[in-house]
């Protein structure tokens, strides 16, 4: 008997998706960087499709970091991405030297959950001072940041409650400790509400989240959560940085959130 497998036909492609690759191939052949393309009216004319197809094509170009869309000029032919350095090697930790790479927005100090204790490996309940930080490259902000950092990390910080001072102190107490190591994980994930508010780009926008823990003296000093914008950044961990490419329901994967 010649057993046989059936397979569920494949989903057919949406017209938009074609759109996108058909687009795709004239931007590429026809324009440069930084030039207007035409308007939607003439695309849709041009391709012969509904607008309502055609922006739904452009929204995914634009998802994608191809094109841009700025108020009062139309739509441009992206730059390429921007090159990030993320490995300690290239950037250094967050316990060196002050980097202007990054810009302190908070801290804050609150209780660890359960979640974020058992990355951090300390007590759940203990208190955890979480700096908040941007990445500006070429004056634009590509980058958010959660450091947490465990109170018993940084046993002499003075006695500020919050705000940027206060996340200044705990970096200068960061200095004084020597990094032992470190492991990172990646996932592809999307800018919540208030990482898209501090990026100055709309919910749901896609990022790529670099999850970082730091340890110092026998234990984890640190864990940074860093969301990238995946429209505009390339992720360099240079040519020794270990990178671990984690699925989306990774253990770390709800840190975000706490």
């Amino acid at each position: 008997m010649v057993e046989t497998t059936e397979h569920a036909p494949a989903a057919p492609e949406p017209k938009y998706w074609h759109l996108r690759t058909v687009l795709l191939r004239a931007i590429d052949s026809e324009f440069g960087i930084g030039q207007v393309i035409p308007n939607e009216r003439e695309l849709a004319a041009r391709f012969g499709v509904a607008r309502a197809t055609l922006r739904q094509a452009l929204d995914q170009l634009e998802l994608e970091g191809r094109l841009v869309r700025r108020r009062g000029i139309g739509t441009l032919v992206a730059a390429p991405r921007t090159t990030v350095p993320v490995s300690r090697a290239e950037e250094g930790w967050p316990g060196a030297a002050p980097d202007t790479a990054w810009r302190i927005v908070d801290c804050t100090t609150a209780p660890a959950t359960d979640r974020l204790a058992q990355a951090l490996g300390v007590p759940a309940g203990e208190s955890v001072h979480t700096v908040r930080r941007l990445r500006v490259t070429g004056g634009q902000v590509v980058g958010t940041e959660s450091l947490h950092v465990p109170d018993s990390t940084v046993a002499h910080l003075p006695g500020i409650v919050s705000g940027a001072g206060s996340g200044r102190s705990v970096l200068r107490q960061l200095q004084h400790l020597e990094l032992a190591g470190e492991s990172r994980a990646v996932e592809l994930g999307v800018a919540e509400a208030e990482e898209a508010r501090l990026m100055q780009r709309p919910p749901g926008t896609p990022v790529l989240v670099v999850t970082t823990q730091y340890a110092a003296r026998g234990r984890i000093a640190a864990l940074a959560v860093s969301t990238y914008r995946a429209d505009t950044c390339r992720l360099s961990f240079g040519e020794t940085g270990l990178v671990e490419v984690a699925p989306v329901e990774s253990a770390l994967a709800g840190v975000r959130a706490s």
